[in-house]
């Protein structure tokens, strides 16, 4: 396979000449008018499909073309790419104050906030621009912008046509949406890694939605900061992502922080970089995490755009989110193609995946696009996704056991066989507690190895008792933290009395 890059002769694959051909008519159709609303998955190559939408159409219509970006780093990978298909560009970044020498160039590139402070001081103003490629689009920055391009056709190009702001919906600034090759395809046609997905049973009863429609940093951090947390995260990267280049996103710095210091303190090769690091800093970084095969990098957000990385193995999400922009751009991070890489590990600790559905699952964008409130209203609650969770013992774990036959315990259906019969409750828990203690007697040689074989159950038995309490209706927080000290503590009693009764 060929792969574009900035230095390779530019060449576009079958599936981009076909968008490109589609955004074309549209472009050229007298009777189409409106803003026009491009969805490629991140790694499909956007950037190389609308610098040529750039050069075929200062070539063809002799107007000017203007990019605008919301990041720094994006500005200068644009201007890099549409120089390598030969369009001669200039950045308006912070340093310029005045286009002088605006007649000499056919495109330029922005940064939003940089051109609205230029236009809003009226220093600044670009004659003859016919189209307004807008990268990124689903953020609500740009528009800000477009009253100053009324006369000016607008191309919106994102991987998620969805709002970032669920009150400022896409479709009131764009007429039509086209609809590129999918994240299936793309992996078929070997152009995107496959993603090899385990999600981890997450209780996240605790997180607070704030006004964005997401989860406050602040409940992120207080759930993904504690021991058993952090505990679950370095198992889950022993179990699956040992060794690998490894990018893990938090939604808090000081996660990220206590990540950082955790796997540091146990020996691995790990940074931490959020954006309060200079830049300079950020590219040591950076290059540190490019050169090193078994590199752990812990951060905040800073890495979902704008970063290019192809060697990372494994994605984790150490966080949960109710964005599918996020979810995708943090996934896609991972997705990126090497001739000795052709799939990549995601470990999802944030049930985003019960949430969203597999990356790589064929997606509606029109229907997202037309009826962002219908989608948005439909997505699964936390305690819906935990309800349908059903917990699977560990390998490593399993092995521990070897010595029982059964290790299953179904507490739905013990409790449907229980009010059948019109028994307590109760005795659901009671049968549990008895089947983990016969187990944790089976496997010890004495009492005392019972009882740290018991301690290895927490998670299972938080499963049971997260389960039992749906089925008697009883959810709240305190009452199911009050059923786990109390099945743990009867639990280290029924194996105590186990052991009385072989003596």
């Amino acid at each position: 396979m060929k792969l574009q890059n900035d230095t390779a002769e530019k060449t576009l694959y079958d599936y981009q000449e076909d968008d490109l051909n589609s955004i074309f008519r549209y472009l050229e159709d007298d009777s189409e008018t409106g803003n026009l609303l491009y969805q490629l998955p991140t790694g499909g190559g956007k950037t190389v499909v609308f610098s040529e939408i750039a050069r075929r159409y200062i070539e063809k219509t002799k107007k000017k073309v203007v990019v605008l970006t919301h990041r720094i780093e994006l500005s200068l990978q644009t201007s890099k790419m549409l120089t390598g298909f030969g369009v001669k560009n200039k950045i308006i970044n912070s340093e310029v104050k005045e286009l002088t020498d605006q007649d000499e160039f056919m495109c330029f590139v922005a940064m939003v906030e940089t051109l609205n402070n230029r236009l809003q001081e009226e220093k600044v103003e670009i004659n003859n621009i016919g189209l307004v490629i807008i990268d990124e689009a689903h953020y609500n920055s740009f528009r800000k912008l477009f009253k100053y391009f009324a006369k000016s056709t607008i191309l919106g190009v994102t991987a998620t046509p969805l709002s970032s702001n669920i009150k400022l919906p896409m479709k009131d600034n764009y007429k039509k949406l086209i609809v590129g090759e999918s994240i299936e395809s793309l992996i078929k046609k070997k152009f995107l890694a496959k993603a090899n997905v385990y999600n981890y049973d997450v209780s996240l009863q605790s997180l607070k939605l704030g006004i964005s429609g997401d989860y406050t940093v602040k409940s992120s951090d207080e759930l993904y900061s504690n021991q058993s947390m952090l505990g679950k995260l370095v198992s889950a990267y022993n179990e699956i992502a040992l060794g690998t280049k490894t990018l893990i996103f938090n939604n808090g710095i000081s996660t990220s922080r206590y990540v950082y210091e955790t796997f540091k303190k146990a020996g691995y090769n790990i940074r931490h970089l959020d954006n309060k690091n200079t830049a300079s800093e950020r590219r040591e970084i950076l290059d540190w995490f490019s050169k090193t095969p078994d590199a752990i990098l812990t951060s905040v957000s800073i890495l979902t755009t704008g970063f290019d990385e192809p060697t990372v193995e494994s994605i984790i999400l150490n966080r949960a989110t109710r964005s599918l922009t996020l979810y995708f751009q943090m996934i896609g991070r991972g997705s990126r193609v090497l001739a000795d890489k052709e799939e990549f590990n995601v470990i999802d600790m944030g049930n985003n995946v019960a949430r969203f559905g597999m990356w790589d699952a064929p997606i509606d964008w029109q229907e997202i696009f037309h009826f962002p409130d219908f989608y948005l209203e439909n997505i699964k609650n936390d305690e819906e996704i935990e309800r349908e969770f059903v917990y699977e013992m560990p390998k490593d774990l399993r092995a521990k056991f070897s010595k029982s036959s059964n290790i299953e315990y179904d507490v739905k259906e013990e409790y449907k066989k229980i009010f059948a019969q019109g028994l307590k409750s109760k005795i659901v828990l009671e049968k549990s507690i008895e089947q983990h203690a016969q187990i944790c007697v089976e496997n010890a040689d004495d009492v005392f190895d019972a009882r740290i074989l018991a301690k290895e159950l927490k998670e299972e038995i938080a499963y049971r008792v997260r389960q039992y309490s749906y089925c008697i209706m009883n959810n709240t927080k305190n009452y199911k933290e009050w059923l786990e000290e109390d099945y743990e503590r009867k639990l280290r009693s029924a194996i105590s009395h186990k052991f009385a009764q072989k003596m």
